[in-house]
């Protein structure tokens, strides 16, 4: 099996003439698409709202997209919040969920009109002291163990840093609503890139099971369920993707199950989807620079693990499409690397693909989300251009790449460099 790019050899040739590789590109129209697949799966919760998680995809043409398509914004960050608020988002079209917060993030969201969603007991007296308590507050659970869809262990909750136990969760609701606060979200994340449309759905009946004992024991009501992000998409060729209408009929039906009868059939439900929203529709396109023949054959690309480190940090499966030999059967093994003095440099290791050729040209698939947003500049290397491909097959720069000049601009304060 093998992934389809949704651009051609052809087609990046032309574009390479204006912008060189390596750079990023997204379809413009397959982003809009999917906005509103998620849309119309959620379209039964007259409350639902997409909070695009800016980390994901921190390009503020992107985010202006998103908005026209009735998106809001997940931030973590004072500058994710200044971009959003550049963008045009504000109120409660951003939710602000962080941890081990700064005080001036909390003041900025707070400014904004954010929700704030908390991520520890603690940060309660940190937030009335630095900003004020809002009226409407959120609050992040973590029910730590590990969490499973049937024998498939899919995270481990107990490990992770974020979130609240479940007695300190109780514990926030009735001190906020001491200190004025009068409605309340419930937040939780406890698993990442699942595949598998049981994922949401599981989650939800845990999150609406959990707003039934608030409601007992700290006497207040659940105005809005997050969902969070953690809703995957498959990086590798023969895995089945999320289908998205029947994980919103999966949550619809935990709802009318658990909220409704309680008397809760108002809560809005919100995501916050970054990997889902965007990471098919970005690819990578990178040209090969060097074929190497030692122990292993080796194919050295224009990119690096500056501009994709998802392979190098994790191990990452990413599909490598050689533009133009997508028919040529793939009995060739190379590792694809980069040009980092770190041996960890590789979009791929023993991977089967056509015979590669100098001057030919790569699409890595699936970096649309945690792509770019990753990059650093580790041994001087400068990140790349992004692109928004049209329908028309036209492309608008909506980031141009780094210049040397760029690394240097951080010491602007004195002559040394001059």
């Amino acid at each position: 099996m093998s992934k389809v790019p949704f651009v051609t050899k052809e087609q990046v040739e032309e574009i390479a003439k204006t912008y060189p590789t390596p750079f990023y590109i997204y379809d413009k129209n397959q982003i809009i698409e999917n906005v509103r697949r998620v849309k119309k799966a959620f379209a039964w919760n007259e409350g639902f709202k997409e909070y695009f998680a800016v980390k994901a995809t921190p390009n503020p043409f992107i985010l202006k997209l998103l908005r026209t398509e009735g998106c809001g914004v997940d931030c973590s960050s004072l500058t994710e919040l200044i971009m959003s608020e550049k963008c045009g988002f504000y109120g409660e079209e951003i939710m602000f969920s962080s941890n081990v917060t700064p005080a001036e993030e909390y003041v900025k969201a707070k400014e904004l009109g954010a929700y704030i969603n908390l991520d520890d007991y603690s940060h309660i007296q940190f937030l009335k002291d630095c900003a004020g308590i809002p009226k409407t507050i959120c609050c992040r659970y973590n029910p730590g163990g590990v969490f499973s869809l049937g024998t498939d262990i899919m995270d481990n909750p107990g490990d992770a840093k974020y979130g609240m136990t479940k007695e300190q969760l109780i514990q926030a609701y009735k001190d906020l609503k001491e200190l004025g606060a009068e409605e309340f979200g419930i937040h939780s994340f406890i698993a990442s890139n699942t595949v598998s449309n049981e994922y949401y759905p599981t989650l939800a009946g845990i999150l609406f099971e959990l707003a039934l004992e608030i409601k007992e024991k700290a006497g207040v009501n659940i105005s809005f369920i997050n969902l969070s992000g953690g809703v995957g998409v498959p990086y590798k060729p023969d895995q089945e993707p999320n289908d998205i209408l029947a994980i919103g009929e999966g949550v619809r039906k935990k709802f009318e199950e658990i909220l409704v009868p309680n008397g809760l059939g108002n809560v809005k439900i919100f995501t916050e989807m970054g990997r889902f929203m965007l990471a098919p529709y970005g690819g990578l396109v990178a040209k090969v620079l060097h074929e190497k023949k030692i122990y292993k054959d080796y194919i050295g690309l224009d990119a690096c693990a500056v501009n994709l480190m998802r392979p190098a940090m994790y191990g990452a499966y990413h599909h490598i499409t050689v533009l133009g030999k997508e028919n040529e059967p793939c009995d060739h093994k190379y590792d694809v690397t980069g040009s980092l003095c770190e041996n960890n440099d590789k979009f791929a290791i023993d991977r089967m693909l056509p015979k590669i050729d100098i001057g030919d040209y790569v699409f890595i698939h699936d970096t649309g989300a945690h792509g770019f947003a990753m990059g650093y500049n580790y041994n001087g290397k400068l990140k790349s251009a992004e692109l928004l491909l049209r329908k028309d097959g036209t492309v608008k720069l909506i980031r141009r790449a780094e210049t040397v000049e760029d690394y240097f601009a951080t010491f602007d304060f004195c002559d040394i460099l001059k």
